[in-house]
């Protein structure tokens, strides 16, 4: 089986880029610390699936260190959210940018596993870097599509208002929407001029747009004949997709693909999550198409873990919100039988509902929500996720679950300074399915109690009182 996180517990790789290669799905993305104070911090690695068997995950180790740009022999700045594609001469070229530079840059490999080698700077005709050009887009999170016919177009922006809009824009840089520009066969080569894709707030105002405008995020894919831009919102919990039948515009509002809190989802309006930032990307693997997107942990913004959906692409084109689960990438529900790790858990809440990651952060002293953390330091295999902070009303909820109706025993593994009772639900509002008296203990102790639950798909909740 896999489950969500699709990568072992103790790795944080955020902002996925899914990509078939061959009979292989890979997963480029952004790399941060468990323990880190800012996004990012690791360098590039490589983790890939075979497309037949997406629980039989392998690493690849480290494919491209953030020192190998000329520009950072110091190893000073760390390298955002990137993407992989392979260009039209066979070889792989991997986008990515510096966070503290105004450029994307490409790194190249003759093989999609890399390591990959420094390639150059995406430019202008005239070498300059795009982005450090007095009204070019200001740089961020590139996307990248090979078309059919070969072309090679990349995706990039960011969105911000008021007062850091005016600072950007003093710099000479549009920071107000995403745009699209074609590559020359060198694959850094800008031809043209920039296409507004998608607005940011200011603009989306009075469109289609409005309330789910572009943030950050920039990722694109071709979906049944249409070019799906997926990208973050200015809400930033969320994934949104535009469609067009042109890469370089006449992009239409689609809709919600994923929020890491579930809002929107059959109409729901209160977070069931902690809120926060998420980036990822689309692929489809034997004819079924998935979202793949990241959560919080850690009580902090910059500790993110990759997740993934199946999604559903109705006879009409759209694409219907996904819900968060426990089991994403599986062929179906969980089998519910055997022992599962607490990280898992796809919502975590406390008694007073929940806030932002960052906010949690800072509320430290009074925190008042569980959340993911480890026992290890940051990539150790033996990293021992768990659910911490379950102070009296805090719930934790698992999607889903296929019972066959002979389960009649239920455990969890804990740690308590309390006495309590853990009860365990279908569904938050109905009755317990059975109830755990927990104790005191310094060590990991087990708790069991009778299981009561009928045969089908169900969720479960542990709620601590």
């Amino acid at each position: 089986q896999v489950f969500n996180p699709y990568l072992p517990s103790w790795e944080y790789v955020s902002d996925g880029e899914p990509r078939v290669f061959g009979d292989k799905l890979y997963v480029y993305g952004s790399h941060d610390r468990s323990d880190g104070e800012d996004y990012c911090l690791n360098d590039y690695v490589c983790w890939w699936a075979p497309v037949s068997d997406l629980s039989d995950w392998h690493f690849e180790g480290t494919i491209y260190k953030a020192v190998q740009d000329p520009r950072n022999t110091d190893g000073k700045m760390h390298m955002c959210a990137p993407d992989c594609v392979q260009g039209p001469d066979g070889r792989y070229y991997l986008y990515y940018q510096l966070h503290a530079l105004q450029c994307t840059c490409a790194a190249v490999s003759d093989q999609p596993q890399g390591p990959f080698e420094y390639y150059g700077a995406v430019q202008h005709e005239d070498g300059t870097p795009w982005g450090e050009k007095k009204g070019d887009t200001f740089v961020f999170d590139p996307g990248v599509l090979v078309d059919d016919d070969q072309r090679v177009y990349l995706y990039c922006g960011f969105s911000t208002k008021g007062l850091m809009q005016q600072v950007f824009k003093m710099r000479g840089n549009k920071v107000d929407g995403s745009v699209c520009l074609e590559l020359d066969a060198d694959m850094i080569t800008v031809k043209g001029e920039e296409h507004p894709i998608v607005p940011g707030s200011t603009k989306a105002k009075n469109t289609e747009f409005e309330g789910h405008a572009f943030y950050e995020a920039s990722s694109i894919r071709k979906v049944n004949g249409k070019y799906c831009y997926v990208y973050s919102s200015e809400l930033s919990h969320e994934l949104c997709y535009a469609y067009s039948d042109s890469p370089t515009g006449g992009f239409h509002y689609g809709g919600t693909l994923i929020s890491i809190a579930d809002i929107g989802y059959r109409g729901n309006e209160k977070p069931l999550n902690y809120l926060g930032n998420t980036h990822g990307g689309m692929t489809e693997i034997n004819g079924q198409w998935y979202i793949f997107y990241h959560r919080q942990t850690n009580r902090r913004k910059c500790c993110r873990q990759g997740c993934a959906e199946k999604l559903n692409i109705l006879p009409d084109g759209r694409i219907e919100q996904a819900q968060v689960t426990s089991c994403g990438l599986n062929s179906g529900p969980l089998k519910a039988k055997g022992c599962y790790g607490a990280r898992i858990a796809c919502l975590l809440n406390g008694k007073d509902g929940i806030i932002s990651s960052d906010g949690a952060e800072k509320k430290d002293k009074k925190l008042l929500y569980p959340y993911f953390t480890q026992t290890g330091e940051d990539r150790e295999a033996d990293g021992d996720q768990y659910i911490a902070n379950m102070k009296d009303g805090a719930w934790c909820g698992f999607r889903y679950f296929t019972f066959e109706g002979d389960e009649t025993e239920i455990s969890i593994c804990a740690k308590s300074t309390s006495y309590g009772v853990v009860t365990v639900h279908s569904e938050l509002d109905r009755k317990p399915l059975a109830e755990i008296a927990v104790s005191p203990s310094e060590e990991w102790t087990v708790h069991k109690n009778t299981l009561d639950v009928e045969e089908g798909v169900s969720s479960l909740y542990f709620v601590f009182h």
